[in-house]
């Protein structure tokens, strides 16, 4: 009896069907078929019933079946616990980002695991960071950099940034001439802003909430350097962290000083990370650090 054996009973069991296991581990109907005939040989007990068209399991091969998964399970947490020993990391890992960011921080983490650990394939998608934290706590995702107002419960976190809200306008707006502004006197006038799920949407929508206030939200954009670039052009007041603002010298940024609450960007991940997620949160640590 071997592991390869114990792959290919566990794969028809699961898809009660010669051909399809087949298909599923990569291998002809035949081979499997042996292997199985081989395995019963030395069980010395029939595993499956062949009279229908459906490859039902016998009561030894029920029997039989959790004790293969949990063989296989074994084998592959003694692959993983010598890969942790030495620094083999295999796998893959997707990672989320919140749409429009540009943190090249977590572009040289990635960059950096990857040259450490070239057996891990790594895949990067955006969605707003309401759906990111979900997919994070479904197990969908591994890793994922978002923007939020409080970091996210029953999850790992590392904060990122820690920003106060501005309003940015071009140097002849009204609102330019203050030293400080409040939420009200922002939402006199049209917003440019980012799309619900976003963190900083999210800051403003409950600041406003908070003040019973109803801004007129002229137009959104997902990247920062757009919000900044509609609202020079006199299309609205732009409202972006304090950090974003101070790249655009376009714009005079005011601090919107009844809005306390920080806009944050935060690292996320499960508790119970594997050893890629731990490889890859130490390089984002130190990328994020320098």
């Amino acid at each position: 009896m071997d592991l390869r054996q114990l792959e290919y009973f566990v794969a028809v069991a699961e898809e009660q069907n010669f051909t399809r296991a087949a298909e599923r581990v990569h291998i002809s109907q035949s081979g499997v078929s042996a292997q199985i005939r081989q395995l019963e040989r030395e069980l010395g007990a029939e595993l499956f019933d062949r009279s229908a068209r459906t490859a039902t399991l016998t009561v030894a091969g029920k029997a039989a079946l959790e004790h293969a998964r949990a063989a296989l399970a074994a084998a592959d947490a003694v692959g993983q616990a010598v890969g942790e020993v030495t620094d083999l990391i295999r796998g893959s890992l997707t990672i989320g980002m919140v749409i429009g960011c540009t943190v090249t921080p977590l572009f040289e983490a990635l960059a950096a695991f990857h040259r450490a650990h070239p057996g891990v394939e790594l895949a990067l998608l955006e969605d707003g960071s309401d759906r990111l934290v979900d997919a994070v706590r479904s197990g969908t995702l591994d890793l994922a950099l978002v923007g939020t107002t409080a970091l996210p419960d029953g999850l790992q976190a590392m904060t990122i940034t820690r920003d106060r809200l501005v309003a940015a306008v071009p140097a002849e707006h009204p609102l330019a001439v203050e030293g400080t502004v409040t939420l009200r006197e922002v939402c006199a006038h049209p917003l440019v802003c980012m799309p619900p799920g976003t963190g900083l949407r999210a800051a403003l929508d409950q600041a406003c909430a908070a003040q019973d206030l109803r801004p007129t939200i002229a137009l959104q954009a997902s990247a920062a350097d757009a919000i900044a670039e509609l609202a020079a052009r006199g299309l609205g007041v732009a409202v972006l962290s304090d950090s974003m603002a101070a790249q655009y010298g376009r714009l005079t940024a005011r601090t919107i000083e009844d809005v306390t609450a920080p806009a944050l960007l935060a690292l996320v991940w499960k508790r119970a990370g594997s050893p890629a997620v731990r490889a890859l949160l130490a390089h984002c640590r130190r990328a994020f650090a320098a």
